[in-house]
């Protein structure tokens, strides 16, 4: 059974999603401790992203009176990402009540009746419930890799693009204006953090179980 679950996307990306520009996605992989770094590990079990505590003298490693050594076994954490592949995901989008139904931040078409389109009480997307959904897509892919690996064709699929090749740098910009202050040393784009490359098709809305 393929998991239903939520995305958030703001006002541009949704307008790129519908237009059909934009079929992949980028999310930082955070951080759950603040000593820890990100490493690819390799073992009988396979290739994995892990968190692990950093190897710092005196903390985890030292030299004893005596001339010894001593080690502690540094403790680690896999990453996983939020979504797998055959997932059917629902687009969180800025919206607001109206009528019967609901009208999104994005809508750029008149509505029946002037003057009802909602000019205030707009709700933040991640407030969005699942039933005022109205895009859906399907994960098809899903990797993980640094930030600046990203190509021209990767920035074209994200829906960054001038002319008719991807844009590097529109895609730099978008990145780091959507990066908390507080976050851009760690995950901005200098930062060069891992990331989850989430492939995806628009799909229909499955039926209720």
């Amino acid at each position: 059974m393929n998991r239903v679950l939520p995305i958030l996307f703001n006002g541009d990306m949704v307008r790129a999603i519908l237009d059909g520009r934009k079929t992949v996605t980028r999310r930082a992989v955070k951080y759950k401790y603040s000593n820890t770094e990100m490493k690819m590990r390799t073992d009988k079990y396979g290739t994995r992203l892990i968190e692990i505590q950093k190897d710092i003298e005196g903390e985890t490693h030292g030299r004893k009176p005596d001339g010894s050594t001593w080690h502690k076994l540094l403790p680690y954490v896999e990453k996983n990402p939020p979504y797998r592949k055959g997932d059917i995901l629902y687009i969180r989008e800025t919206w607001a009540e109206w009528t019967d139904g609901y009208v999104y931040r994005t809508w750029i078409s008149p509505f029946p009746q002037p003057g009802c389109y909602p000019t205030t009480n707009w709700h933040p997307s991640i407030h969005m419930p699942k039933e005022a959904a109205r895009i859906w897509l399907k994960v098809t892919g899903v990797r993980v890799e640094r930030l600046q690996e990203i190509t021209t064709g990767g920035c074209e699929e994200e829906g960054c693009w001038s002319g008719h090749n991807g844009d590097i740098f529109a895609f730099m910009a978008l990145w780091d204006s959507v990066v908390k202050k507080a976050d851009i040393d760690r995950y901005g784009w200098d930062a060069n953090p891992w990331v989850w490359v989430i492939e995806f098709e628009r799909c229909e809305k499955p039926e209720e179980e």
